[in-house]
């Protein structure tokens, strides 16, 4: 029997979101039905909501989430009505060339739930990242749900499935930061704080903070950050090599993802330094460098998806981590709102006013 609940729908491109109610169905084979008790506002429902992503409206937004199990499809094992977890948007499906090779954060054949929620005129909804979350309850793969530690607050757990897990992992996985490494991120809203701190954490020695906004840079120093530069007025390659003895960081990771930040990423790490980009760009961007630049300058150019993180294994960590007072979690929580406050809270994510606007319902 289909579950009527409230929900947040991009109908139409770029038009503002509506909460609506919604047909969610009960557990099929491999799938589990979560009650949502918080969700995060991330920028990648925003670029559902105005097409950035594809066209496959109407879109079921949310996905950065914490619940409850309700209840449970056939063959599901591990998980039971009642377990606490943090929703993920992969879930290694064991059986791909990636998951074969020992590699299941790179899986190429990630599980979602098989049964579409609906409007209630039966029209399929596309869930944002095949979760869903801005909604009282919704349906996902059993392999996207990872219990965690209940003792967290579901504001702060519901994070870790998406910002904070893509920040700390393009630090502590892609960029391989260790201890007594020089590290430059360059933007600092939740991602990059997430990476801030996720380098902290990692043990570098250094951690500057680059933006053009100096609320956000004093903000970052709550994470971690050692340093501040102020990119507007200053040329942040010279500054980052001026407080890396003139070499350049170790690491350098690019949370913005535009061509100009990239440049300036590649140029800002030393010597056969590491440049990991985990801002997401826009599909029209485009960049062109000296390929004897590439060349000379060596080091390793990386993506990092999902901060290349295998939920199972590092969700549980970086909980335990916030419980024990090593990761500020609670930091990135700006404000809490209701369903029907998330297009606002859009507004305030473009003008640069909030780390996360969290659902909580």
């Amino acid at each position: 029997m289909p579950h009527e609940v409230h929900a947040v729908v991009a109908a139409k491109q770029g038009a503002p979101v509506e909460l609506q109610t919604i047909l969610v169905p009960d557990p099929g084979p491999g799938e589990v039905l979560v009650a949502v008790q918080a969700c995060g506002v991330c920028h990648t429902d925003l670029h559902y909501r105005d097409g950035a992503i594809n066209d496959e409206f109407p879109f079921l937004l949310g996905h950065e989430a914490a619940g409850v199990i309700e209840s449970v499809g056939p063959g599901v094992t591990g998980l039971a009505p009642g377990d606490y977890v943090v929703l993920a948007w992969r879930a290694p499906c064991g059986n791909c060339r990636s998951c074969r090779r020992g590699r299941p954060w790179y899986c190429f054949d990630s599980g979602n739930a098989t049964q579409p929620m609906t409007l209630r005129d039966g029209t399929p909804l596309a869930p944002a990242l095949g979760i869903g979350a801005f909604a009282e309850k919704t349906l996902v793969a059993a392999g996207q749900a990872v219990k965690v530690d209940p003792n967290a607050r579901p504001e702060a757990a519901g994070l870790i499935g998406c910002g904070v897990m893509a920040g700390y992992g393009a630090a502590v996985h892609t960029g391989a930061v260790g201890s007594g490494d020089t590290v430059a991120v360059i933007g600092c809203g939740g991602v990059g704080n997430a990476a801030i701190a996720g380098a902290s954490i990692a043990g570098a020695r250094r951690v500057i903070a680059v933006d053009i906004d100096d609320r956000k840079l004093d903000g970052a120093t709550r994470f971690g950050a050692t340093h501040t530069v102020n990119s507007r007025g200053t040329d942040p390659i010279e500054a980052v090599r001026g407080l890396t003895g003139g070499h350049g960081a170790d690491v350098v990771i690019d949370a913005v993802g535009r061509p100009e930040t990239y440049r300036q990423g590649f140029y800002m790490r030393d010597l056969a330094g590491t440049l990991v980009q985990v801002g997401v760009p826009e599909p029209d961007m485009r960049i062109e460098m000296p390929l004897i630049d590439l060349f000379s300058r060596g080091g390793a150019l990386k993506s990092s998806w999902y901060g290349d993180c295998l939920p199972s294994r590092d969700f549980p960590v970086l909980i335990d981590r916030y419980l024990s007072g090593r990761l500020d979690l609670d930091g990135f929580v700006t404000e809490t709102i209701a369903l029907d406050e998330v297009e606002s809270a859009f507004d305030k994510m473009r003008d640069g006013r909030v780390l996360r606007s969290v659902v909580v319902l």
